[in-house]
């Protein structure tokens, strides 16, 4: 088995997040797999374009978040889209859960990545939805931007 550390890194990135919705505040989360899961993860077999955190009681799941059956995997494979447990501190959560009560805000992943030490990590984000006004503003930058960059 490679050791921590070494090969190529693993970042899987929800570009949609960036367009649908207005990014406030970011944290780092350790995420509750199986061996399959990991294994699935550093293959690149993973998508979280579609998928949102909640809370079941006083902890952070996310739902919808889609990692292939290992392809290796016998009969004790696990689920493509079962709900997983996030792993962040006490008062992250607490403070999470007062901001969620907010009207329209919501928490979506952004990046989920393998980190030095071997561990799956999500990068969630606070977020609010942007209006179809704002997707526009959002593209017409973006040309712009693009424009400019020829120009050079």
């Amino acid at each position: 088995m490679a050791k921590r550390g070494e090969g190529p890194t693993i970042s899987i990135k929800n570009r949609k997040a960036e367009f649908e919705y207005f990014l406030l505040t970011k944290y780092t989360a350790g995420i509750v797999l199986t061996g399959t899961e990991i294994k699935s993860i550093r293959a690149g077999k993973a998508n979280i374009t579609d998928s949102y955190c909640a809370f079941i009681g006083d902890e952070l799941f996310v739902h919808n978040m889609h990692i292939a059956e290992y392809t290796h995997g016998t009969h004790n494979n696990h689920e493509a889209k079962r709900s997983r447990k996030l792993l962040l501190q006490r008062k992250e959560l607490k403070k999470l859960l007062v901001k969620l009560k907010e009207r329209g805000m919501t928490i979506i992943p952004t990046l989920l990545y393998i980190n030095e030490e071997g561990y799956a990590k999500l990068d969630i984000a606070l977020a609010r939805g942007k209006k179809m006004y704002d997707k526009r503003e959002a593209i017409k930058e973006k040309d712009n931007r693009r424009a400019r960059e020829r120009e050079e």
